[in-house]
């Protein structure tokens, strides 16, 4: 998997391309963190290049989630692809984890 992000005006965009899945998952909660160590906390993860995600990938989306809350931010998800919202809608995890259309609108209205 392959991570970079991006701060924005309100947000810090983490892109994250490839696979989602027991090996990468601790890669993405590290990075995540460090995100939220250099200081930000408001975090979009975008989800266009990643095409799968197992229920590993899924812990870790819950780990940077809270890790973001803990810092006084919050974790948003956007671009989510078929495979991965069929996971977050069987885990019933879509109502935790909104997904949004566009980096750009899941702090739009903040």
């Amino acid at each position: 998997m392959e991570l970079s992000y991006e701060v924005k005006d309100s947000y810090a965009e983490i892109r994250a391309a490839g696979r989602l899945n027991m090996v990468s998952a601790p890669k993405l909660r590290d990075f995540v963190a460090d995100v939220v160590a250099s200081g930000s906390s408001r975090i979009v993860l975008n989800l266009a290049d990643t095409a799968f995600m197992d229920s590993s990938g899924l812990g870790a989306l819950i780990g940077c989630l809270k890790a973001a809350r803990q810092a006084g931010g919050d974790l948003r998800i956007a671009a989510v692809q078929p495979q991965v919202k069929m996971v977050l809608e069987l885990t019933s995890m879509d109502r935790v984890l909104t997904s949004y259309a566009s980096a750009d609108e899941a702090f739009g209205d903040d």
